[in-house]
């Protein structure tokens, strides 16, 4: 079965030689590519590629925020970040956007064909170890992202419970809330997370705890 396959990377040069180098697996076609985020977050959606390869750092963006948004919109479609950066925040928005690969793009070519079709199949690239520290972060309220520190408890737990795909009506049940209630804690832990729906609260959230 083909692997379809989409490219970001700002770099023309960079996007010919990994076009090459994964098509020439032979059971990996790459269905589209671009050097902009966002032009990406709109061609991705409608090729449904099976795997995107996205660049940590462009221009217009990043490879994380591309993620974050085309997992919104279809969760199939799985996010695999190539960055020349290893750092601990980049890995927490990362996993935050519901990446199922981070690499470094000094892997080598054999490595990324593998990590493609590990993530193709559903497999995360992420370790376990790791989304669970992010995840400690998330319900502590410690150092990260200024939208995760603006979090009050309460509205972490609702975070949580929305992974669990419970509707605002039942996480009132579950934790004696009105539902008007739990919808407004819902639109606040929205804006400061930067989303704009339920849905992508609940992409990111599934991640973190699955």
């Amino acid at each position: 079965m083909t692997i379809r396959v989409f490219l970001l990377d700002d770099h023309e040069v960079v996007r010919r030689g990994l076009r090459d180098l994964l098509e020439s697996a032979g059971d990996i076609e790459v269905v589209g590519e671009s050097g902009s985020a966002v032009q990406a977050t709109a061609m991705i959606p409608a090729l449904k590629p099976d795997v995107a390869v996205l660049d940590g750092r462009l221009p217009d963006g990043s490879g994380v925020d591309v993620c974050r948004d085309i997992r919104s919109v279809d969760p199939t479609i799985r996010g695999l970040v190539l960055t020349s950066y290893d750092d601990d925040e980049a890995l927490f928005a990362a996993i935050m956007a519901g990446a199922s690969g981070y690499v470094l793009k000094q892997i080598t070519g054999t490595d990324l064909i593998d990590a493609v079709r590990r993530v193709a199949e559903g497999q995360s690239l992420i370790d376990p170890t790791l989304t669970a520290r992010v995840l400690e972060r998330v319900r502590s309220g410690a150092s990260g992202p200024e939208e995760l520190e603006s979090l009050t408890a309460r509205e972490r737990e609702i975070f949580e419970l929305i992974a669990e795909g419970l509707t605002n009506r039942q996480i009132g049940e579950r934790l004696f809330l009105a539902e008007k209630t739990v919808k407004n804690y819902v639109s606040n832990l929205l804006a400061k997370l930067g989303l704009e729906r339920r849905t992508q609260a609940a992409v990111l959230a599934s991640r973190l705890l699955h």
